[in-house]
């Protein structure tokens, strides 16, 4: 399906919040002879492809894992150029997605970053912080069970400080501390490589989210493949615990 039959198709259910695994660099340029920093390098474009596609598509919020608090286990070169390509992304795009009025952020624990790198994520940050038309938001250093645990250390803190009485909390006080509070509720989540579980991202957030998994390799992940996730997500009966005659009867 071409994004032009899917803007004037199903318009009004495009997922509001899509997360995407980007899963299968590494593979991809072993497939083709090359060594696995070529792949993540070949990634960048489909990082390009796919937050072009999300702001056409009218997605509010578009979360990429990147990094994993586990790909510090990595070989060092690869980590190396890792962190390398993410000082060029924010070097060389943040001035591409301010031009889109696209609002960039980094969610994770970015203290074991370097600190030049730091000042850049800062610095980016700060002159998107007031764009509205998108949200994206870059997975780094980042692990599901590290964000459920540092909003439990927050409400913490705040019942030590008298702020908050510990009747008061509730899913919903733990959710405004998780990293994604302020974006719509994750409707989608994309894992594309062929895996099939979310690797420790968003466990919170995807309590609801439908899944897409997809064999596609990162690099090939482009505009189609992005569709073709989305037209999935708008034949799947969304119930959240009712029955489907329920959902069908509310409409």
């Amino acid at each position: 399906m071409s994004g032009a039959e899917l803007m004037t198709g199903d318009v009004d259910n495009i997922p509001q919040h899509v997360a995407i695994i980007m899963d299968g660099n590494g593979r991809w340029a072993q497939l083709r002879g090359k060594s696995r920093v070529a792949g993540h390098k070949s990634g960048v474009e489909s990082v390009r492809a796919a937050v072009s596609t999300a702001r056409k598509r009218g997605v509010k919020a578009l979360t990429l894992f990147a990094f994993s608090s586990e790909n510090w286990q990595r070989p060092e070169k690869e980590v190396s150029v890792l962190m390398d390509l993410f000082m060029f992304v924010l070097t060389r795009e943040v001035k591409r997605l301010h031009k889109n009025d696209i609002c960039f952020k980094v969610i994770g624990d970015v203290t074991r970053f370097s600190e030049k790198l730091q000042q850049k994520i800062r610095a980016a940050e700060e002159l998107t912080a007031n764009n509205t038309s998108m949200v994206l938001s870059v997975a780094a250093n980042y692990g599901g069970r590290w964000d459920i645990t540092q909003a439990a250390k927050q409400l913490v803190q705040q019942v030590q400080n008298s702020e908050l009485d510990i009747a008061d909390i509730t899913e919903s006080a733990l959710n405004e501390q998780t990293c994604l509070a302020q974006l719509p509720e994750l409707d989608l989540m994309i894992r594309t490589g062929g895996d099939f579980r979310i690797s420790n991202f968003l466990l919170w957030q995807a309590a609801y989210a439908e899944l897409y998994f997809t064999e596609v390799l990162w690099p090939d992940f482009d505009e189609q493949e992005f569709d073709r996730a989305i037209e999935v997500f708008q034949q799947r009966e969304r119930r959240f615990g009712q029955t489907g005659e329920q959902v069908t009867n509310s409409k």
